[in-house]
């Protein structure tokens, strides 16, 4: 093994010194990570990863497939979060639109981030996202329920594809996380507990 912590000792300073090495290490894989698997997601449409839209006008075959929505919160996460219809039945190439209720039952203000997945995978490649709420900022205030919209298709292109063809129902799912309140959040929440004391 290569000697890289020459300048310690031996003994118990070089031991703790290539154990903090290895940790820092790995953290920063572990950091890196999360970034490039997304990145490799979206570029090959792996894991369930969709594809974001830059044409909508495409055909719009006889052929319908049905589209099931669910939803999900990370373990901490405290807000109620539910697709509005379970499920609906488009017709390939057709541009739909589903929402997606999210409330706020807790007395603080709370930011989320979502993140999707859609199943079968090999679906992700053909299933269009026109407009959705992924992994945008999303500030609800105590007590606030709002819609969140996406609007989708599923590409023609499905039909041809040598697994595409055989899938008959495809899952869209988010998760939504709890992130850090943006600063103006802050403020705002501690300007209405100042203005009603």
């Amino acid at each position: 093994m290569m000697r890289l912590f020459n300048i310690f000792p031996d003994g118990p300073v070089r031991t703790a010194a290539q154990a903090v090495t290895v940790v820092v290490f790995m953290g920063g894989l572990a950091w890196a990570s999360v970034p490039f698997y997304d990145w490799f997601c979206r570029v090959t449409g792996f894991g369930g990863t969709t594809n974001v839209a830059t044409d909508t006008d495409v055909d719009i075959l006889d052929r319908a497939i049905r589209i099931r929505f669910d939803a999900s919160l990370e373990r901490d996460m405290p807000w109620s979060f539910t697709p509005v219809e379970r499920e609906m039945t488009v017709r390939i190439g057709e541009t739909a639109l589903a929402f997606y209720e999210a409330h706020n039952p807790t007395s603080r203000p709370i930011a989320g981030s979502a993140s999707y997945n859609v199943a079968p995978y090999d679906a992700g490649f053909f299933f269009d996202k026109v407009h959705c709420f992924c992994f945008e900022e999303q500030v609800l205030q105590p007590g606030e329920t709002v819609l969140m919209p996406v609007s989708f298709f599923v590409h023609p292109d499905i039909v041809d594809d040598r697994e595409g063809q055989y899938i008959h129902t495809i899952t869209l799912g988010y998760t939504f996380y709890e992130i850090d309140l943006p600063e103006n959040a802050e403020q705002a929440a501690l300007d209405l507990t100042i203005g009603t004391d």
